[in-house]
């Protein structure tokens, strides 16, 4: 089911620069367990068209989990406490980052938006950038 409207909001940090993307779509999104789950397709527009996006919140706001299924598959984990090592696929090549999360918060239940933010590192010592992202989803029914 594609009844959401989904609004992805990015924005990157790199020193004195920064660049936001924006993304509206549509896609599915049910709760399972302990945790959100928000889908989506993704287009031409993103680069990775025929790929398929899953986020998964915990409840407990802990974690966040972007995993792409497709041709250009890969995974981002972005969990308080935890720095992890998340494989990457630029178009250009593959790298590993390092992931920590800086915050997580969730507003989610049956519609709502989960707001997170991140460093990626090359190495521990070097932090590449601060990536701040916002959710919104929204029920909006079936495709007619």
């Amino acid at each position: 089911n594609e009844d959401f409207l989904i609004r992805i909001d990015g924005r990157m940090e790199q020193g004195d620069e920064s660049d936001s993307v924006q993304l509206m779509t549509r896609g599915s999104f049910v709760r399972r367990g302990g945790s959100f789950f928000i889908s989506y397709k993704e287009s031409e527009t993103t680069g990775y068209e025929g790929c398929t996006t899953t986020v998964k919140v915990a409840k407990d706001e802990s974690k966040v989990s972007m995993t792409r299924f497709g041709p250009a598959a890969g995974q981002l984990v972005v969990e308080k406490g935890i720095r992890h090592l998340c494989h990457y696929d630029t178009g250009y090549g593959a790298m590993t980052l390092g992931v920590a999360a800086d915050e997580i918060h969730s507003r989610l239940t049956d519609e709502g938006e989960v707001e997170f933010s991140y460093t990626l590192d090359a190495d521990q010592n070097t932090i590449l950038s601060r990536n701040l992202v916002k959710i919104s989803v929204k029920r909006t029914g079936p495709l007619t």
